[in-house]
């Protein structure tokens, strides 16, 4: 646990690439690309945005995924008031073919086949769940991170995947409306669900956005440490293969910050609950 917790803060800084910054655009998608500044035959990501979130406010998370050898991009797409899920599903497999079908910069960067997988945030977490049960063969995991509910319901697909998996869900409302974390990792086999602890769902977007004036929350630093941490671990271990992160996709194992949950035995009741408070006047 001591060396897990010693891999943990160093997760929550900048890792020891120098990170370079890149356009969709080129290959005809909107969107980023963040990536280290060489390697060949790296992991890459494809990641989803909230619902009336731009990709670029999640540069932070990107950046910092890159600085620690993965490659990641995100489709600047479906960014407006009824987005498809299926549609910045599709994207995220495209935005797949790029990173792994030509050298990023100036040729000393490359993304391996077999080392793909794709995440997402809130709306576009459950858009992950889409895009990796579209691409079974291709995509490697897939992570979920504080997932909503969306139309079509991701439920179905996520019943289908093989893959290993990683939610996260908000421990402070793990079951609320808008949340399926839960509903996914009851159908999910291959999936870990975790709490993380003394985070918000929505903190994990940078900067000021619109969607405060609707309600939605704003930047949390504390969510983003955590939760980044909690990721580039993931991600390095199942993607990249590192054994020294191991512990980071280990369903047994006790990581900072975060507890397994046992998705069976949430109270059935916890959501009828809530509609009635709702509805109290």
């Amino acid at each position: 646990m001591a060396k897990t917790k010693k891999l943990f803060a160093a997760l929550t800084r900048r890792g020891p690439h120098r990170v370079l910054r890149g356009d969709l655009a080129f290959a005809g998608l909107p969107g980023i690309v963040y990536t280290p500044e060489a390697g060949l035959n790296l992991p890459g990501i494809a990641f989803g945005h909230e619902w009336l979130t731009a990709a670029d406010r999640y540069s932070g998370t990107l950046e910092h995924l890159a600085s620690w050898g993965i490659v990641a991009a995100a489709p600047n797409t479906e960014t407006g008031v009824a987005p498809s899920a299926l549609n910045l599903a599709f994207d995220l497999g495209t935005t797949l073919d790029i990173i792994a079908g030509v050298r990023l910069g100036t040729g000393k960067i490359s993304v391996h086949p077999t080392k793909l997988g794709v995440v997402g945030h809130g709306f576009g977490g459950s858009t992950a769940v889409f895009a990796a049960a579209g691409a079974p063969d291709r995509v490697k995991t897939a992570v979920a991170l504080f997932p909503s509910v969306t139309s079509p319901s991701a439920l179905e697909p996520a019943a289908g995947l093989r893959a290993p998996g990683l939610i996260l869900a908000d421990p402070g409302d793990p079951m609320s409306l808008r949340s399926n974390a839960t509903e996914l990792a009851r159908v999910w086999r291959g999936a870990t669900l975790r709490a993380a602890k003394d985070v918000k769902a929505g903190g994990l977007i940078e900067g000021r956005r619109l969607a405060k004036a609707v309600g939605l929350p704003g930047a949390d630093r504390g969510t983003q440490k955590i939760v980044r941490a909690l990721l580039t671990g993931y991600l390095l271990s199942v993607l990249a293969g590192d054994k020294a992160y191991r512990e980071f996709a280990d369903p047994e194992a006790v990581l900072p910050k975060s507890e397994v949950l046992d998705p069976f035995s949430e109270d059935p009741t916890a959501l009828e609950n809530k509609v009635v408070a709702l509805l109290k006047p």
